[in-house]
């Protein structure tokens, strides 16, 4: 039987991460997080976009300014990386896209990593950015939180504690491939192993286990929100690849959102690998999720 092969630059990359680690023995957690700052191998620099190292709230990250963006709309993003991985530098090209596409500043937040830092700890670097931005008199329904994977579940996440806290709330939330599923339970990660070049199983539970082992149980609704109670959530945009691993997730969110009378677009990227928006300005699918998002976004702020 032949073996699938990466027919594009990002899943050639999972490949190759993947390839390469299993090769070795044992992987320190340093070696991962260095690994994988080349996911930003996967974007084109985009055009006419600056960036500043700086911190929101007491949380570093870099902020993204598009040439004429409305200084006065951010999105907040929090990168991929299954809580353990990944950073600002590795994401900005990626976020530098979409802020332009949408004609808006962005924050990605360095949020505290696992296991150095467990649950909750990155969602209370969220709410301390999407705070600080308040307190710098950026409205709260000029604030976006999004985000990729991981990232996509920690902006849900700190929507759903600024709910629960009873604080100003966004008016809409962005995810990409979200991964939700503590329980490490969706059926997509085995029905569609062979067309995702990254994501395993094990590869999973060790960053659940990083992230909230001996911290919080994987049924609990902020870490896992296939378990949260949506009634009254912001308009929300997923997009997920059908033949990710993860699909599952954004599967069962849609049901959840709809359930709840959320606002939801569920966007299906055909045959993509896992945050496939990562080739914005090298693929043209990813071009057009991104211009697909830009047009969500902006129609909600009319």
């Amino acid at each position: 039987m032949s073996v699938p092969q990466p027919a594009d630059l990002l899943g050639r990359i999972y490949k190759k991460w993947i390839d390469e680690l299993s090769v070795m023995s044992e992987v320190s957690l340093p070696v991962l997080r260095w690994i994988f700052e080349d996911w930003q191998l996967a974007t084109a620099e985009p055009e006419g976009v600056t960036y500043k190292h700086t911190n929101i709230g007491g949380v570093p990250g870099i902020f993204v300014t598009p040439i004429g963006a409305d200084p006065k709309q951010v999105i907040v993003f929090f990168h991929g990386g299954g809580f353990a991985l990944g950073s600002s530098s590795s994401h900005r090209k990626m976020v530098g896209h979409l802020a332009k596409a949408c004609n808006v500043n962005a924050f990605v937040l360095d949020f505290r990593l696992a296991p150095e830092f467990k649950f909750p700890a990155q969602i209370e670097d969220g709410v301390a950015v999407i705070t600080a931005l308040q307190a710098q008199g950026i409205k709260i329904e000029d604030i976006t939180p999004a985000g990729d994977s991981a990232g996509g579940n920690l902006a849900i996440a700190t929507t759903l504690t600024l709910m629960r806290d009873k604080k100003p709330v966004p008016s809409q939330v962005i995810t990409m491939s979200p991964w939700l599923n503590m329980e490490n339970t969706g059926v997509t990660i085995e029905t569609n192993d062979a067309t995702d070049f990254l994501i395993t199983r094990e590869g999973l539970q060790g960053n659940i286990d990083r992230y909230i082992e001996g911290a919080v149980a994987a049924t609990d609704p902020y870490a896992n929100p296939l378990f949260a109670d949506f009634s009254g959530f912001p308009r929300l945009y997923v997009c997920a690849a059908d033949t990710e691993s993860l699909f599952d997730d954004s599967v069962r969110l849609n049901e959840l959102a709809k359930k709840a009378g959320v606002d939801i677009t569920f966007s299906i990227g055909k045959n993509q690998q896992h945050v496939y928006p990562f080739q914005a300005g090298n693929l043209a699918r990813a071009d057009e999720e991104i211009r697909s998002i830009a047009n969500w976004y902006k129609s909600g702020r009319k």
